[in-house]
């Protein structure tokens, strides 16, 4: 029988009130994000997953040592991550990117100038290649600038994935056939990898919105793509996570944040913009 069979097979530990807290209460100190007693079995099936990976069969030895080892502590956060999309998830934000928010962002540049894009979290890729690929397909002016794109995400194991480029048909779903043909290269069975000259034009690396310590090395970005991420916070989170966002913006940058989320009923430190294809957030 192999690891992967063993961990498919081992029963799920029943974590005590004392136990549920303590997971929810370090998961919520390393990613900002609520796991309560409502998700049980999510946090029992991955907890139960990492303890026989790891060599544990009692939960708070378990966590004792996930919370001193770095690389456990890293699978940990890995195996509680969410990491659904696929490509041209929410265009209409892509719309808007090219027809108001680059455009404006250019007639302060001249032509060569660097204007920085940042997708976070970008998942396993989808997120910043999508950005690009529309880029490529709808905006006249991309290659008069020095279009820079940077994707992270707390899941080191996504960004492993999103650097590799390959996706199955349900990720590519919704790009039209000619978009594939064109960016993506096949492989065996339905898989496409996209192509290389792509795939190099868009840099990954692992960060954590409420981490300002993960975000220092990135810079500052003109254009922030943070969608469908602070739902999963609370109060404090977001408002700490809205905070390391202004940070991260060039003076006049825009964020766009998931069509269910408002960062008007978090923070007044952004103007919020009406356009045509989406709000947005600016940092005066």
């Amino acid at each position: 029988m192999t690891r992967r069979d063993l961990v498919a097979s081992a029963p799920l530990p029943a974590l005590t009130g004392d136990e549920m807290q303590r997971v929810g209460a370090l998961l919520y100190r390393w990613t900002g994000m609520i796991f309560g007693a409502n998700k049980r079995y999510y946090i029992e099936r991955r907890i139960g997953a990492r303890m026989v990976r790891a060599g544990f069969e009692d939960v708070q030895g378990y966590l004792g040592f996930a919370e001193t080892d770095g690389p456990e502590r890293e699978a940990l956060i890995n195996a509680f991550t969410i990491n659904e999309t696929y490509f041209y998830r929410e265009d209409h934000q892509l719309a808007a990117l090219a027809r108001e928010i680059l455009p404006a962002l250019a007639r302060e540049r001249r032509p060569g100038d660097l204007i920085r894009i940042w997708s976070m979290p970008c998942s396993t890729g989808e997120e910043a290649y999508s950005i690009a690929i529309w880029l490529l397909e709808h905006w006249p002016l991309v290659d008069a600038y020095n279009i820079e794109i940077v994707g992270s995400d707390l899941d080191t194991a996504a960004i492993q994935l999103a650097r590799a480029g390959r996706y199955g048909t349900r990720a590519l779903a919704r790009l039209p056939k000619d978009v594939v043909d064109r960016y993506f290269e096949p492989e065996h069975g339905h898989r496409r990898k996209i192509i290389d000259d792509l795939r190099e034009s868009v840099r990954f690396v692992p960060a954590n919105i409420v981490d300002r310590t993960t975000l220092t090395g990135l810079g500052r970005f003109d254009v922030i793509l943070c969608r469908n991420l602070l739902i999963y916070f609370d109060d404090e989170s977001r408002l700490l996570a809205a905070a390391n966002l202004f940070e991260s913006l060039n003076p006049g940058g825009f964020v766009c944040l998931g069509h269910s989320e408002s960062m008007a009923r978090i923070t007044d430190r952004f103007a919020m913009a009406r356009l045509e294809n989406a709000i947005v957030y600016r940092r005066p």
